[in-house]
């Protein structure tokens, strides 16, 4: 092969590099186009999703809030000033049943979305009471689909407990520290109204003590 044909193929080589390298760079840039394109939407898509949930949550609590202020149609009230807080050793005889409060066992009921399904030590229920805990009650009268529902929904709320008291007057009752509800149904909405404003609400003598690690039947 001649030096020019050598030289022209070695052009040609050069030029065909050349343009595989622009095509290369082409490539490049529009694939950092797209990454920038798509990272821009996901981006915005999440900071839109999370100003939702945040909207969200801000509406829960709002509720919560104003659901807490508001009383609870039909509840009984005790002064809990005149409810005592001494801890005892000996059964405690109550002026209503379930008790909502006055002196009790130096043990609380353990009451950490707890469900028991036999009848607990009302003095130790006491305890947990005064913790700020609300306490589920049943009688033989409580349909078994509301005994699950009550129960599961005990079960996902921190600072409850729920247990049977065949004694007691009402289908199905509520009791926080000074304070008692009584329904028939699960589904009431006083049921959510009551835990929502009593579970470690206002009432609660020991804000913050512990429900966790006490007896546990």
């Amino acid at each position: 092969m001649s030096k020019t044909s050598k030289k022209a193929a070695a052009g040609t080589r050069k030029a065909r590099i050349e343009e595989m390298r622009r095509a290369e760079r082409s490539r490049e840039r529009r694939n950092r186009v797209i990454t920038i394109t798509l990272s821009t939407v996901i981006v915005a898509g999440l900071a839109g999703f999370g100003a939702y949930a945040l909207d969200k949550a801000d509406e829960k609590e709002e509720q919560q809030a104003a659901a807490a202020k508001k009383p609870v149609r039909g509840e009984q009230t005790w002064d809990a000033k005149k409810l005592g807080r001494e801890h005892v050793q000996a059964a405690v005889d109550y002026p209503m049943n379930p008790p909502v409060g006055g002196d009790h066992h130096q043990a609380w009921m353990t009451c950490d979305g707890t469900v028991y399904t036999k009848a607990i030590g009302k003095e130790n229920a006491v305890h947990s009471l005064e913790h700020g805990a609300v306490w589920v009650t049943y009688n033989d009268k409580a349909a078994d689909a509301d005994v699950k529902a009550l129960g599961d929904k005990v079960s996902r709320t921190p600072y409850t407990l729920m247990s049977p008291v065949d004694d007691q007057s009402g289908t199905i009752m509520l009791s926080a520290w000074g304070y008692q509800l009584t329904v028939d149904k699960a589904s009431d909405p006083r049921v959510e109204q009551f835990l929502t404003k009593y579970v470690q609400g206002s009432q609660t003598p020991e804000p913050g003590a512990a429900c966790a690690n006490g007896l546990t039947q």
